[in-house]
């Protein structure tokens, strides 16, 4: 598989531990970007799914860590990887004899990534949990739904994808490159919490600053401002327009018909209520498809809300190919997009391979490279 990948990782080889949401996600994006990604699962476990389109991209071995054949075979991956990534509970790969001690001795050069909800110390490091409770303790569940409304869960983007696995992938590509200077790996700590609440920053700033209210939907960016938000249309179908800025704000309200002096206490707060009653009233007169032809590509700052099927067919998604396809199913494409050495769909996986293959092959590459580098400086 790896002999024919493209993308700015296609020298890097990753051991990915099976797990579910944020570290098969991770492990998708370096696949993504070419790297080598085997994925160790439990022997017996199903064989990934071809419509699993997260799993892509990578080789899949079955081990039983449980005996000291599997983690022989697992510590032969581990000695010639650039990488690891593992999800389990705190103390669980030390207990099967995989810990980051035992890694580094065998390998002084691997990035050790963890992932977790709470992270490898504190007082809830051993406890259960799932994205939801991660971003309500790290206050940005509070932030997201209408006021004196319940909090509304943003998906599972916020804590497992936001800030777990892009977190996970930031650390991974800082650590090796630091690694490629200094010759050392290191283990990432990656807690979803902290990655949940690193990504409210601007809000925690602005909270500071007071110029923003700790209490959801009576801010500029929750859905509080009448010209930041989501407007039902006379079809049932739904707009969101961010017109933020004056300028924008002015050229909405003009495409509208709406008067202008109407919206001059924009900025004030205390006009919400009612400027949002104008805009849901008109909004209301035409369908969906209407307001597009009237406001879509102008700098009204606006957008339909389409559903997953709608978006794949949006002429603008179209043109950059956003939604591709992978095993015939609708597939985001790799993102973000690379000039020089673009990353590509690989397929899921149909069969399961054999470790001891996969080590012998990557221990000639780093024999190859070693002969290279040998070569050089000669």
């Amino acid at each position: 598989m790896h002999a024919t990948a493209t993308g700015p990782l296609a020298d890097v080889r990753v051991v990915e531990l099976a797990a579910i949401g944020p570290v098969p996600f991770a492990a998708m994006l370096c696949a993504d970007m070419g790297a080598d990604v085997v994925r160790i699962g439990r022997p017996g476990a199903p064989v990934l799914r071809p419509h699993d389109i997260v799993e892509r991209g990578r080789r899949v071995v079955e081990l039983d860590l449980k005996t000291d054949e599997g983690v022989a075979s697992a510590l032969a991956l581990i000695e010639h990887a650039d990488v690891l990534i593992e999800g389990f509970r705190p103390g669980v790969m030390e207990r099967l004899g995989l810990g980051p001690d035992v890694a580094l001795a065998r390998n002084p050069r691997i990035v050790y990534g963890r992932m977790t909800g709470w992270g490898q110390s504190g007082p809830l490091a051993q406890a259960a949990g799932h994205d939801i409770d991660y971003i309500a303790l790290a206050g940005a569940l509070a932030a997201i739904g209408e006021r004196d409304r319940a909090p509304v869960p943003p998906l599972n983007l916020l804590g497992d994808f936001g800030g777990g696995a892009l977190y996970l992938v930031v650390g991974v590509l800082a650590a090796l490159l630091e690694a490629r200077g200094s010759g050392h790996g290191q283990v990432i700590d990656c807690a979803m919490v902290d990655g949940a609440a690193s990504l409210m920053t601007f809000i925690y700033a602005a909270l500071a600053r007071g110029e923003w209210r700790d209490a959801r939907g009576s801010n500029l960016l929750d859905g509080g401002a009448p010209f930041y938000g989501t407007y039902r249309c006379a079809d049932g179908r739904y707009i969101a327009v961010g017109a933020l800025e004056a300028q924008f704000h002015a050229e909405l309200i003009e495409r509208l018909g709406l008067d202008a002096e109407a919206f001059g206490d924009r900025d004030d707060p205390a006009s919400w209520p009612r400027l949002r009653r104008l805009l849901e009233e008109s909004f209301l007169r035409r369908t969906r498809r209407e307001w597009c032809e009237l406001l879509e590509g102008s700098d009204a700052c606006f957008a339909p809300v389409l559903d997953m099927r709608e978006a794949a067919q949006h002429p603008h998604l179209a043109a950059r190919a956003t939604i591709a396809a992978l095993d015939g199913v609708p597939c985001p494409a790799p993102a973000p997009r690379f000039s020089r050495t673009p990353g590509a769909l690989r397929p899921v996986a149909a069969q399961v391979h054999h470790a001891a293959v996969i080590a012998q092959e990557w221990a000639g590459h780093d024999l190859r490279q070693r002969e290279t580098q040998a070569d050089g400086s000669g």
